[in-house]
């Protein structure tokens, strides 16, 4: 079983910046591609960002010029800088990852991760 841990969130003042990080781990395992979701209250779990296996990137239209996805392939690791954030950027931020492990390719999902942000 893989299991995906995220880090970095936190309460910013508009304009700033945070860095979330998410960790995949577990045993005889490969990640493909993975990106950042986020659900703010009431509303829908919707994409943020998104890379291949290859760095190939793609974003929401509301974050485009202000998010940057990366990843570490060495580490299965996943990086979303976050600047200029703006009070609508607030929601808990999810990992999430497509996994081959034991023959299987499933989707596996972290915990999430709270960002906020104050006008």
């Amino acid at each position: 079983q893989v299991q995906l841990v995220e880090s970095g969130g936190g309460l910013v003042q508009a304009g700033g910046s945070l860095r979330l990080s998410c960790a995949a781990s577990g045993r005889n395992f490969r990640i493909n591609a993975m990106g950042w979701y986020r659900q703010a209250p009431g509303k829908q779990r919707e994409l943020v960002a998104h890379i291949t296996s290859g760095g190939i990137t793609n974003y929401a239209d509301s974050v485009k010029g202000r998010f940057t996805i990366s990843r570490d392939n060495a580490k299965n690791t996943v990086y979303l800088q976050m600047n200029s954030l703006k009070p609508e950027d607030t929601a808990v931020y999810y990992c999430n990852a497509d996994v081959w492990s034991a023959g299987v390719i499933g989707s596996s999902w972290g915990q999430g991760t709270q960002v906020t942000v104050s006008s």
